[in-house]
């Protein structure tokens, strides 16, 4: 299913600018995905488009969005806020995928309702617990489905192979 979703952001430049599901569908088929992949992968996409249609913030900016978060305080949380994480979410996201949700939320990149998005899809994936690759595959679908594209350096962390690195 990642396969297709990559697919999908390298060739379509927001999520308004995809075509319908039945039309992807055929798309997607065409480009050789196996039908099952494109199966899961629309229905991955659907429950995206519903929750970025849900937060009302459709092409907001992060640094704007994180304002408006501000701004309406019964919806906001509080700056000291900690955000809990299920044994669900333990289990199926892991140590790394977790450090790296909260790497991005210090990084001012994640705002709350886009890390909320970010976690329902890759809870949605089921199945085996999610690599780190996977849940980057994911964070560039959520900045897709808002129509806005990550800072470069946050861009080049989500799309750099780790495996490479050496620590120093």
């Amino acid at each position: 299913m990642f396969e297709v979703l990559v697919f999908v952001y390298e060739n379509y430049w927001r999520g308004d600018a995809c075509p319908e599901p039945q039309h992807l569908g055929r798309k997607l088929s065409a480009a050789g995905f196996e039908s099952d992949e494109i199966a899961q992968a629309l229905t991955w996409l659907a429950g995206l488009n519903s929750a970025t249609l849900s937060t009302g913030m459709i092409h907001v900016p992060a640094e704007i969005a994180l304002e408006t978060a501000a701004a309406s305080p019964p919806l906001a949380p509080a700056a000291d806020s900690l955000r809990i994480y299920s044994v669900a979410e333990q289990d199926h996201l892991g140590a790394d995928c977790l450090g790296f949700v909260s790497f991005l939320e210090a990084a001012g990149v994640l705002p709350p309702h886009m890390r909320e998005i970010t976690l329902d899809r890759a809870m949605a994936t089921g199945g085996d617990p999610i690599t780190l690759d996977e849940l980057k595959i994911i964070v560039l679908m959520v900045y897709w489905s808002f129509g806005e594209e990550p800072d470069a350096l946050i861009l080049d962390e989500l799309c750099d192979d780790t495996e490479g690195r050496l620590a120093h």
